[in-house]
């Protein structure tokens, strides 16, 4: 049992090898983190541009009344506001996160 342990303990043949795929791994997890951030970003900037182009759709909207010889409707309309983050670049993902309660919320 003594000479398997010390020629398991002097066994050196497989330790380059995973040097360099623990090497190569950890460059690679980190630059698929730094890959991902940037994805994350992107797809945070594009969804925000899809909000702020339906934020942007005018729903005001203006109907004539109509009057005849014997008979009339009245017509109606509506005015759309601006809503509450109707604008661009509302959404800041290089900033940490506020704390409550600070009167920054408007």
């Amino acid at each position: 049992m003594n000479t398997v342990l010390i020629r398991f303990m002097n066994e050196e043949a497989g330790f380059i090898v995973s040097a360099e795929l623990v090497l190569i791994s950890t460059i690679a997890v980190l630059a698929m983190i730094v890959g991902l951030s940037e994805v994350a970003h992107g797809i945070n900037q594009e969804l925000e541009d899809v909000g702020s182009a339906f934020g942007r759709i005018n729903q005001s909207f203006y109907v004539a009344g109509a009057h005849g010889h014997k008979a009339c409707t009245d017509g109606s309309s509506f005015r759309d506001q601006a809503d509450f983050c109707d604008g661009e670049n509302d959404i800041v993902c290089d900033r940490p996160p506020r704390s409550e309660g600070n009167g920054y919320y408007y």
